[in-house]
């Protein structure tokens, strides 16, 4: 299976579960008399849009190179890993809205039965988040690993809402506002998440050099090379799943433009051969 296959895969897993815990939150938050997993839903329903959005992404970024995107079209998806973190942030500022209307509302205690519902939401999503993010990390993939923290912050805020509800209906009247409080606790979360996704993305698309492990596996292979003494600079640009490279060889200089030039396509064909995930490479030769 290729990548964007699995890719592809992986969104439409998160995005089936998250329809059906969004139904599941709303019906248990309204007949459980619980706020905080009426929140919990609006956040399973914005995660829904943001895998629609992700499938889209990882769909359009897996385009072969054309003339007008000779790199591809791979710096489709951290935008919109972007457009994924403005939805949370919506969710976020919905759900704090709700919140603070019903503290200064009165109301009735959360039903008990919402408590179960909460410990199967929480384990679903927990396995969620590990399937997701391992599948991330294979494919290096940005959007996935923002789809990824999407079910650990659905399942940290199902947590709060567990120990909100909890205290509410153990501690009795007077404390139906716990419920309300974890739900603002929630929105902190993703908060915090939001900018662990953003910041990856931003890397992303402004090209920031920081793949130290992957420059040290490329100039290990380049010596592998007949021809090859060594290598100088090696830049790496991530776009989407895959990953650009602007290489320095050293060869001898009494070689001949032929010979330097064969030995480049013989690098650039070992690099490409033995790290599947390179996308263009671009190899300068160098005299030693």
């Amino acid at each position: 299976m290729s990548n964007s296959s699995l890719a592809v895969r992986t969104v439409i897993f998160s995005m089936l579960g998250n329809v059906a815990l969004a139904a599941i939150k709303f019906l248990a938050g309204i007949f459980g008399n619980s706020f905080a997993l009426i929140a919990d839903g609006i956040e399973s329903v914005v995660d829904v849009f943001a895998s629609l959005l992700v499938l889209f992404g990882i769909k359009y970024s897996s385009r072969p190179a054309d003339e007008n995107h000779p790199y591809g079209h791979g710096k489709a998806e951290p935008l919109i890993t972007f457009l994924v973190v403005v939805f949370l942030i919506i969710s976020a500022g919905t759900i704090a809205w709700q919140a603070y209307q019903h503290i200064i509302t009165p109301h009735g205690l959360p039903k008990p039965f919402t408590l179960v519902v909460l410990a199967i939401i929480i384990l679903w999503k927990e396995i969620s988040f590990q399937v997701v993010l391992s599948r991330s990390k294979k494919l290096k993939s940005s959007s996935l690993k923002a789809e990824a923290w999407h079910h650990r912050s659905d399942a940290i805020t199902s947590v709060a809402a567990f120990i909100g509800i909890s205290i509410a209906i153990f501690a009795g009247e007077g404390f139906e506002k716990a419920d309300d409080f974890a739900a603002l606790f929630a929105v902190a979360f993703i908060l915090f998440n939001c900018y662990k996704i953003f910041r990856p993305a931003l890397g992303e698309v402004m090209d920031e050099n920081n793949y130290e492990e992957l420059t040290a596996r490329i100039r290990e292979i380049s010596l592998t090379v007949p021809g090859v003494k060594g290598t100088e600079k090696c830049y790496i640009r991530k776009a989407g799943m895959e990953y650009h490279v602007d290489l320095h060889a050293l060869v001898d200089g009494k070689l001949t433009v032929t010979e330097g030039h064969d030995i480049s396509h013989q690098l650039k064909d070992k690099l490409c051969k033995v790290i599947p995930e390179l996308g263009n490479v671009l190899i300068h030769i160098e005299p030693v």
